[in-house]
């Protein structure tokens, strides 16, 4: 009995949780992160501001804990998507999560110009309990796929931080603004890059 009531407490705080982020997901692409204050947020989200303290820091622990979990979500469902299809280079398999991240950003300007260039937050982020059912990510994707096609790089992590920053700064401003190319004339460009990072030693 003790364990019910327990898990329904956990159940009810997550819910909370949940309503916060989804308010503050709208009100933050709505109006902008400075016009959206703690406020607004917990009266859209019909919580307590306690709640929120609960939580988060401010406004901007806020923001940043959604950027990771759209950007986390974003990868893990590339990797879901990946595992559907069969693909046995090791290169294309990197190719093809990054693709897919551009092509649902790119249909989701709301996304795109929220994440900005953060998208290696979702990867490099000491916040982990968001989306953890993901056991197998891109990390662990890219050193399996490095021991399985014998790639030796001089740091696996270093490598992917740089496919992964590259990837997210420069999507963000093709996407954006047109620039240096729209994106589908950018992307050959793009994929180019990280095939010679991949093969540097």
């Amino acid at each position: 009995m003790k364990g019910i009531i327990i898990s329904k407490i956990q159940e009810k705080k997550a819910l909370k949780k949940e309503k916060l982020l989804k308010s503050a997901y709208k009100l933050f692409t709505e109006k902008g992160i400075n016009a959206t204050s703690i406020q607004d947020i917990v009266d859209d989200a019909n919580v307590a501001k306690g709640t929120f303290y609960l939580y988060f820091k401010d406004k901007y622990d806020l923001q940043n804990k959604l950027i990771i979990e759209k950007s986390q979500k974003l990868f893990k469902d590339a990797i879901d998507n990946l595992n559907k299809n069969v693909i046995i280079n090791f290169e294309d398999q990197l190719i093809f999560v990054i693709d897919y991240i551009i092509n649902v950003v790119s249909n989701d300007k709301t996304l795109i110009n929220f994440i900005e260039k953060d998208l290696s937050l979702g990867i490099y982020s000491d916040v982990n309990e968001i989306i953890n059912s993901n056991k197998i990510g891109i990390k662990e994707i890219f050193i399996k796929g490095l021991k399985e096609h014998n790639i030796k790089l001089k740091n696996p992590d270093v490598t992917l931080f740089m496919i992964i920053e590259l990837a997210s700064s420069t999507i963000f401003t093709s996407i954006t603004n047109n620039k240096p190319l729209k994106i589908e004339e950018y992307k050959p460009y793009l994929y180019s890059a990280i095939r010679r990072i991949i093969k540097e030693k």
